[in-house]
C-alpha cells in the first residue's frame, strides 16, 4: 500500500529487519528513504567494534539501562557513561559502545545524512494548529 506524504505511517516491529550482530547486540532496523531508526539491545558485558561514520550523523537515546561510549580524542581513548534518557551524538568520532553493567541496555539510534544547513528555526516553527479543521 502506497501512502501519500501527509498520511500517518506505522511500521510494526514485525516489519523491522532484525539482526543479532557478532558482538551480541540485537538490532531492529527501520529503514526509510531519508533516515534510519534502529532499536538496539546491548546485553551485559558486550563491547561493540570501533567505527566511525563518514557522512552519517548518528544520534543515540538510551531508553533503559546505561552504556559507555569510548571515543578517540586527541589521540587518546576517552569514555563517558550515557544513562537512561541521555542523548549521545557521536558526529564523526571514532567510537564504540559498551555495556559494562550487569543488566541489558536498550537504546534507539537515529541516523541521517545532514544537509549542513541551519534548520533549528524550521524545527521550532513547523507546527500548524488544526483544531478548527476537526470541529
Amino acid at each position: 500500500m502506497t501512502l501519500d506524504n501527509d498520511a500517518i505511517e506505522i511500521t510494526r516491529q514485525t516489519s523491522a529487519i532484525s539482526v543479532t550482530k557478532s558482538s551480541g547486540t540485537q538490532v531492529a532496523y527501520y529503514l526509510y528513504p531519508e533516515f534510519e531508526i534502529h532499536v538496539n539491545i546491548l546485553p551485559a558485558g558486550v563491547v561493540q567494534d570501533w567505527h566511525k561514520h563518514v557522512q552519517l550523523d548518528e544520534n543515540v537515546i538510551v531508553t533503559s539501562g546505561e552504556i559507555t561510549v569510548e571515543y578517540m580524542e586527541n589521540g587518546h581513548v576517552s569514555s563517558q557513561i550515557v544513562q537512561e534518557n541521555d542523548v549521545l551524538r557521536v558526529k564523526r568520532s571514532i567510537h564504540r559502545l559498551l555495556n559494562q553493567s550487569s543488566e541489558p541496555a536498550q537504546f534507539i539510534v537515529f541516523r541521517f545524512v545532514p544537509t549542513s544547513q541551519e534548520q533549528s528555526e524550521l524545527m521550532k516553527q513547523d507546527k500548524v494548529d488544526c483544531e478548527n479543521e476537526i470541529k
